[in-house]
């Protein structure tokens, strides 16, 4: 009975020449309707919104004794009801929405309202016809700068980076106040999509129209310029910063110290040093993690202690990556006593040892022959290790951790448990990356499965994980091995058209390649190739074509190759040796 008076009320100003009286009554029967009873009515009964239209719409929005919740409501119910299409809320209406929100202090419902805007090509239009429809409907000021500012935000998460700037030149101009929180989501979507110029470019315009510059967002575009290796022009900035006002604080200095690190230059380090120290910037466990790791990788190993204990004393607190660190580099040194007391101290302090911690572990101890600890660890970590650490704090184990305990299996030579671990990893939704697909790649050649080995090579492109240096160097010493020196020069010719040089191991499977097809003179040609481009042969590379030479009597050329081997400083294994003893007992010797 309700619903068929409220169809008559409706039916009732139905006309064929409406004016705005006429526009008005129908705008309020529907708030009276969204107000008493909510949406039910329009659902139920659609006829209730036939005489709707652009402006009646923009009446109901308008009306201030409708809440600005129902009129979302009821802008939401028009937007998404297929047979409503035709009455979907015209630009005029989303703006008046938008200001409503606003003045409700409801500004996520605003932004959302804005981003139909930006997204809808039927909606789009200036900057300056949004705001000429915003002060239609009111001239406060602060309420134009807020919907321009949040039209800018906008437009940068929806990278349409073009109409961003013509907001930004909009409000520059019209001497309107632009938020630095609203520029740095701005910079946050340039670094994305890697357009550092435009980044950089948009900061000196930042500085040129007087935003309110903060550490924050100097620090945003330091990172993305370091990103980038282009860590002379960071530390310029930061200079240039310093010298307008604007210190550089512990993440600044962390940033740019991590670019010179990754360079190695140790100039580069020295002087972040000297500054943090001129301008008393404490290190935090990150500037400590990135120190511990320069260290480390120059195996300067009482250096790293040094700062770690320094890091303790100062109160400093060591998170699993700074552990993670000391406990690696100590496992590169073959200080597996120290690294097993590290990791007890880790868990003891209730942090959680992550797949590279594990990682670094199960390396350490099979590079010291204890295949028998490195079959533990990879056991903890099936049955109640990082894996089920990992899922009781909330962590998923990532592709790292399947790779790590892949790798620790292959080192077992166990690899068809091997292959399970990463099949597993596919199998629960994880796309494999490049080491992934190198470890599965490297089993197969070691099982002899070319066939295999080269439907992987070519999975990996189809999935986007581009191959490096390691895999094809993977390949060519499977091939080789198996005397397949055709298919070898090819991988050899590929892996060069992709813009990677062969290095030591790639020469080397190339050699052994050779000598054991018997093509000695092949493998003397590659062997003074890799020479002439400054690559140093090492003990395999020596021992392979020592071997070679032997095996074809001309042991003349092999010792002369053995006296080389001992200059350069290198240890012949027993493989030399009965090689060039077998040497002399050839018909051509």
């Amino acid at each position: 009975m309700a619903t068929q008076k409220l169809i008559q009320s409706f039916t009732k100003t139905r006309i064929t020449n409406p004016n705005s009286v006429y526009y008005k009554q129908i705008a309020s029967n529907i708030s009276k309707t969204l107000i008493k009873s909510g949406l039910e009515p329009f659902k139920t009964t659609p006829s209730l919104l036939s005489n709707l239209n652009s402006s009646i719409t923009r009446l109901v929005i308008e009306d201030t004794s409708l809440p600005p919740q129902s009129c979302l409501n009821f802008f939401n119910f028009l937007r998404t009801s297929p047979s409503l299409f035709s009455h979907r809320p015209d630009l005029q209406a989303h703006v008046t929405l938008a200001c409503r929100l606003y003045d409700a202090r409801k500004f996520a419902e605003m932004k959302n309202v804005l981003n139909f805007i930006v997204t809808d090509a039927n909606l789009r239009c200036s900057i300056e016809n949004l705001v000429s429809l915003v002060e239609n409907g009111s001239q406060k000021l602060k309420l134009v700068e807020k919907f321009c500012d949040m039209l800018f935000r906008v437009y940068a998460d929806n990278r349409l980076f073009t109409d961003a700037i013509r907001v930004f030149d909009y409000m520059e101009k019209s001497l309107l106040k632009i938020d630095e929180r609203s520029c740095i989501v701005f910079l946050i979507a340039l670094k994305k999509c890697d357009n550092m110029d435009m980044c950089f470019g948009f900061f000196q315009r930042m500085i040129d129209a007087d935003v309110e510059i903060t550490v924050y967002s100097l620090t945003l575009v330091i990172n993305g310029l370091c990103r980038r290796e282009e860590v002379k022009r960071a530390k310029d900035l930061m200079g240039e910063m310093f010298v307008k006002g604007i210190k550089p604080n512990v993440v600044t200095y962390n940033t740019l110290l991590n670019g010179y690190i990754k360079r190695k230059d140790i100039g580069g380090v020295n002087e972040m040093l000297s500054l943090m120290e001129r301008d008393e910037v404490a290190y935090n466990a990150a500037t400590y993690t990135l120190l511990i790791e320069w260290y480390g990788s120059t195996g300067r190993m009482s250096e790293v202690e040094k700062l770690f204990d320094e890091m303790l004393e100062r109160g400093v607190e060591a998170d699993v990556h700074v552990y993670t660190s000391v406990i690696s580099w100590n496992c590169r040194v073959g200080n597996m006593k120290r690294a097993f007391s590290l990791i007890d101290e880790l868990t003891e302090k209730g942090l959680v040892p992550n797949s590279h911690t594990y990682g670094a572990l199960i390396d350490g101890v099979c590079k010291i022959g204890e295949m028998g600890a490195a079959e533990m660890l990879l056991k903890d970590m099936q049955s109640r290790g990082v894996n089920a650490i990992m899922e009781k704090k909330g962590f998923e184990p990532d592709v790292f951790t399947y790779n790590t305990i892949a790798s620790g299996l292959c080192k077992l030579k166990r690899y068809a448990e091997a292959k399970r671990w990463l099949f597993t990893m596919i199998e629960r939704g994880l796309a494999p990356n490049v080491v992934n697909f190198t470890t599965l790649i490297d089993i197969c050649c070691k099982e002899g499965k070319l066939e295999e080995a080269k439907w992987l090579l070519e999975e990996m492109k189809i999935k986007g994980a581009r191959p490096n240096a390691v895999t094809y160097n993977s390949l060519i010493h499977g091939y080789s091995n198996k005397k397949k020196m055709k298919e070898v020069h090819q991988l050899r010719s590929e892996m060069e058209a992709m813009g990677m040089m062969p290095d030591v191991y790639t020469y080397t499977s190339l050699i052994h390649g050779e000598c054991v097809f018997g093509k000695v003179d092949e493998a003397m040609k590659l062997f003074n190739e890799m020479k002439q481009k400054g690559l140093i042969p090492n003990v395999v590379t020596y021992t392979s074509i020592i071997s070679g030479l032997s095996k074809d009597g001309r042991s003349d050329e092999a010792f002369r190759l053995y006296d080389e081997m001992i200059e350069a400083g290198l240890t012949p294994d027993e493989r030399v040796f009965t090689s060039l003893v077998g040497g002399l007992h050839t018909a051509r010797s």
